[in-house]
C-alpha cells in the first residue's frame, strides 16, 4: 500500500537498498492515535517534510545529521513535539505515547 504521494509503504524494517553508511534516519511508533501525522521540523522550527504514520504507527524520515523535531499531530488537537538528532548511519528510534 501507498500513502500519500507514492510514499512507500511505513514499516519497522528499512527498505531494502537502503545503505546507513550514507543515510540518517529518523524513525519511530506512535501509539495511542488512530491517524496520525509525523512532522518534521529543523531546528529553526521550520516546516521540512510530513508523512502519515502507519496503521501500526510506524513513521521514518530519511534527513541531514543534526538537530530536528519530529512533530506528532493526531486527532483531537493533539499535538506532540520530540526533539531528535539524525547521526550519519544511525537509525534513531522514537517511541511515542499520544
Amino acid at each position: 500500500m501507498t500513502q500519500g504521494c507514492a510514499a512507500p509503504e511505513q514499516t519497522v524494517a528499512l527498505p531494502a537498498g537502503i545503505d546507513l553508511a550514507n543515510q540518517a534516519v529518523i524513525q519511530g511508533v506512535v501509539t495511542g492515535a488512530g491517524t496520525a501525522y509525523a512532522r518534521l521540523l529543523d531546528h529553526s522550527g521550520e516546516f521540512t517534510g510530513e508523512v502519515v504514520v502507519s496503521e501500526e504507527g510506524i513513521f521514518r524520515f530519511f534527513a541531514a545529521p543534526g538537530d530536528w523535531t519530529v512533530r506528532i499531530i493526531a486527532g483531537g488537537g493533539v499535538t506532540k513535539d520530540i526533539p531528535a538528532q539524525a547521526r550519519l548511519g544511525e537509525v534513531t528510534q522514537l517511541a511515542v505515547s499520544v
